[in-house]
């Protein structure tokens, strides 16, 4: 292995950063892989979900500076790289019928202008591996989905010289891999829900389980477990940096980090394309990857 590994891990708001593979970035940066998050709005209408800073004045005027600070500190404790992309949040419609989506929201721009956006950071940062969330956005927020959508097309279009020109977007590159996260899986959920249940522990998962089945969720595969249990710590330190959004005595901590490392030491991912070699199942997100460089 001669070449630089490095990874790029495109997500919608900050925060999903430090919930969705933050334990497998923080690894990966100890192992010297370069790591660059990319966030592709500033979190403009997320709400204020931590009922201990709900009604600070401050937060609430303020809330996308407030959580530019909060992505710093984030980022500082991952060891992770990260830029912006630059489109503001769509927020979570609600009601029924949904209200449409606010004008000039991230959700409601052309899909293939803004892959154009993410083709100049893939092209600069040249990536062998992305990490992104899959076509339902892991869960149906507009801007996951979208998140979703311009990372697909710029995973091709970095490459394509004729559709995002070079003297405007930068040097054609191709990525080899791209991965959907998908940690919060259903074998994960029940393996956790059980062991709480076998130690005679309250389990926080009961009603996402009856959900699960309600809602008859399609089941992912899951190609890739990347073992990282070693910075499950750092990624909850990550995660409660993200104060306005993330409560430290919320469900998010209720198992213990010792059933957590026991139980299930690993982060989950789909491999969605490759352009190298693979046998799956993998346990390294550069699985064939290594082997080209």
């Amino acid at each position: 292995m001669t070449e630089q590994l490095r990874l790029m891990a495109v997500h919608a708001h900050p925060d999903d950063e430090s919930s969705k593979g933050a334990a497998t970035m923080a690894k990966y940066v100890s192992e010297g892989v370069d790591v660059l998050v990319v966030t592709c709005t500033g979190g403009e209408r997320g709400s204020i979900l931590n009922p201990k800073l709900q009604g600070d004045k401050y937060i609430e005027e303020n809330i996308h500076e407030v959580r530019r600070k909060e992505m710093d500190a984030a980022r500082e404790i991952l060891g992770v790289k990260q830029e912006w992309l630059g489109f503001v949040d769509s927020g979570l419609p609600e009601g029924d019928p949904l209200p449409p989506l606010p004008e000039g929201c991230f959700a409601l721009e052309d899909v293939d202008k803004a892959a154009g956006e993410l083709v100049r950071k893939i092209r600069a940062f040249r990536p062998q591996v992305i990490t992104t969330y899959d076509e339902n956005g892991g869960y149906p927020h507009p801007d996951h989905i979208m998140t979703h959508k311009i990372t697909m097309v710029a995973f091709d279009g970095a490459a394509d010289a004729e559709k995002y020109p070079e003297s405007e977007y930068g040097p054609a590159f191709q990525p080899l891999k791209v991965y959907y996260n998908q940690g919060f899986n259903k074998p994960r959920t029940v393996a956790l829900h059980e062991a709480l249940l076998a130690r005679g522990m309250e389990s926080p998962y009961g009603d996402w389980l009856k959900r699960w089945e309600e809602f008859e969720r399609a089941e992912r595969t899951l190609t890739t477990h990347v073992p990282c249990a070693d910075f499950f710590e750092t990624r909850d330190k990550a995660l409660i940096a993200h104060a306005t959004q993330i409560d430290p005595d919320g469900g998010w901590f209720r198992v213990p980090m010792e059933i957590q490392k026991e139980v299930w030491p690993t982060e989950e991912y789909e491999l969605a394309k490759s352009l190298v070699d693979v046998s799956l199942p993998e346990s390294d997100l550069f699985a064939g990857v290594r082997d080209n460089a």
